[in-house]
């Protein structure tokens, strides 16, 4: 897959935009584009956005701002240099992670207690109780927090190169470079602060990657043959560590923010874990697309994947994790030949039939003790002992077939599919969501599908759409753990509906555009053995926009105003984000957000 920004305009100008809605959100956007400067073509953009949005449930607020930059320098006629640039901030803070349990007993709208520390001081100090179930206790959640949210940087850069070294020639290369820093906290009760009176800390996990890579390809034609054939390589450096910070005595100062800085009260007093991993990608591709005939191509090819991971835990408090020695040690997942095969044949005029043939492979996530999918999360370095002789890496073989149908009425396709991963690592949560415990093991999946699709045009301007999507997907066997064995052969997998339906209706008439949309999700299953479950849910949205053309010195100024979660929904939008229990509730769902409205002018010029 690959990602590009827009180009910078041939001529001198730029954008504005300033949008408002609701819970006092606000987003600025401006963009300036230089034109071209000289005779060889050279051009440059450069974009700033900035938003901040109150908490539709709770205190705190969501503030992003991001920076872009592009140089484009064309060489000659058929070649191109371009050089990119982006940097983010975001200061977050979050919503509540919450259980079937706490939405049961508690309602859709139990937030986070900042910004009220004093109540959230008594609480944890046992001054003061606040509702909870039987339900919730046994859970062992955590409904009542103080904060939670989190603080990340990133940084893009690179140059992209695509040189035409013949006219059936080109060569096409990348060369970049990311950093992130994430800051990713929570008020930890179970944790008193060890330098104040605290009954309470602020737990931070505190994570930092960086990555450098290149890609570079040959594109060469030859007869009815367009021959891809290239590299990519990537050297990734991944820190993680968890810490605990003293919040102030009540009365002696102010709170630490979920934000930070998180240091105001003295370093951090605690460290659970530290980990570091160093991570070599390698792959190589070689393609063949070939058009036999004008109306059929069919595309073959493989590649060749190596990636090798070395490292693990640096530090380790065994008061914390209850072990004597957290996972640490190398592991490589290779494949020499993943093949893929495919074809598009316009059989007649407005009709494709189209199939596709794929086998790929996962490399070995790395993530720290009690998170993810990984074999380093494991609970200790005997359990990852075992999992580096005993797992390959995951690979899928995928198959696909489909057909399309278009013209001016009507764009139609219809398309059915099946998947078959093997070794899959999936991971089990247990404890508390301040306290996690994952269990780590392999498993296969078995997955069919079909997907259907139609757009109506029956009039200019008029566009009726409408999806469906069902999924049957399924675990090829029991999983065994430290406590037993769950019985998860032949059920559904975690997190994904089976169902889902989509429609849009829009229209554009001169310089006005509208639209309505809706969405069906049906339930999607929480636990392993699907004992638990969240039920399906229906979501609207609508808008319209006008576009005034020129006025004055601006060009296309326009005004649009959308409406998200019309009929305010109640929904789960994400589940499973800090793991899925293997048989009843946990922590680990997050309601989706309600009725909001949004409003933007924007303008060129």
């Amino acid at each position: 897959m690959q990602f590009e920004t827009g180009d910078p305009k041939d001529q001198l100008g730029g954008k504005v935009s300033q949008g408002f809605g609701s819970y006092s959100s606000f987003r600025t956007y401006a963009r300036l584009d230089s034109g071209k400067l000289n005779s060889t073509g050279t051009k440059f953009m450069t974009a700033y956005s900035r938003s901040d949005e109150g908490m539709w449930a709770g205190g705190g607020s969501q503030f992003q701002q991001q920076v872009d930059a592009k140089l484009v320098q064309p060489i000659g006629h058929e070649s191109v240099m371009k050089a990119f640039f982006n940097w983010s901030d975001l200061a977050e803070w979050g919503y509540w992670d919450t259980s079937l349990a706490m939405l049961n007993g508690l309602g859709w709208r139990t937030p986070h207690l900042y910004p009220n520390y004093a109540k959230a001081y008594n609480y944890a100090a046992g001054n003061i109780s606040l509702p909870t179930t039987d339900a919730i206790e046994e859970n062992g959640d955590e409904p009542y927090l103080y904060d939670g949210g989190q603080h990340e940087t990133n940084y893009t850069g690179g140059l992209n190169f695509d040189l035409a070294l013949t006219d059936r020639l080109r060569w096409r290369s990348t060369l970049y470079g990311t950093s992130q820093t994430g800051y990713y906290t929570y008020a930890d009760t179970s944790t008193p602060s060890a330098d104040t009176e605290a009954p309470f800390s602020e737990e931070v996990w505190q994570n930092r990657q960086e990555r450098y890579g290149f890609t570079t390809s040959f594109l060469y034609k030859i007869a009815n043959h367009n021959i891809d054939a290239g590299v990519w390589y990537e050297n990734n450096n991944q820190e993680a560590g968890l810490f605990w910070y003293n919040e102030p005595t009540l009365g002696e100062g102010a709170p630490l923010k979920t934000v930070g800085p998180y240091n105001t009260y003295g370093k951090a007093f605690q460290q659970g874990y530290g980990f570091n991993w160093r991570t070599n990608n390698f792959a190589f591709h070689l393609q063949d697309t070939w058009r036999p005939i004008e109306n059929l191509r069919v595309t073959a090819g493989f590649k060749s994947v190596l990636a090798t991971t070395a490292g693990g835990a640096t530090y380790n408090n065994p008061d914390y994790t209850g072990v004597d020695a957290l996972p640490n040690g190398s592991m490589t997942a290779s494949s020499a030949f993943l093949p893929h095969v495919g074809a598009s044949y316009h059989f007649l005029q407005h009709h494709e039939f189209y199939f596709d043939l794929a086998e790929n492979m996962r490399t070995y996530q790395v993530l720290p003790n009690g998170v993810g999918n990984s074999p380093w999360s494991v609970q200790d370095q005997d359990a990852f002992r075992k999992l580096q002789h005993s797992v390959s890496p995951e690979k899928d073989w995928v198959y696909a077939v489909g057909y399309r149908y278009t013209d001016k009425l009507v764009q139609a396709s219809l398309a059915g599919y099946h998947a078959d991963a093997r070794n899959r690592l999936q991971a089990a949560t247990e404890g508390t969501i301040l306290a996690p415990v994952s269990t780590v093991v392999p498993t296969t999946v078995h997955t069919n599908g079909v997907d259907a699709a139609v757009t109506l045009t029956p009039i200019k301007g008029l566009a009726i759409y409408n999806s469906v999507s069902y999924n049957h997907s399924t675990y090829g066997g029991n999983i065994t753990t430290s406590d037993g064995i769950y019985y998860t052969k032949g059920k559904k997998i975690v997190n994904f509906p089976q169902f889902m339906y989509k429609a849009n209706l829009s229209y554009r008439w001169k310089g006005l555009e509208t639209h309505f949309d809706v969405h069906y999700y049906s339930k999607r299953y929480y636990s392993y053995v699907n004992d638990t479950s969240v039920p399906g849910y229906w979501l609207a949205s609508t808008g319209a926009r006008y576009n005034f053309g020129k006025v004055g010195f601006a060009k296309n100024l326009s005004v649009d105003f959308n409406v998200y979660n019309l009929f305010n929904s109640k929904y789960i939008s994400m589940m499973g984000q800090n793991g899925n229990p293997m048989s009843g509730d946990y922590q680990s769902l997050e309601r989706g957000a309600v009725r909001e409205f949004f409003g933007t002018v924007s303008a060129e010029f």
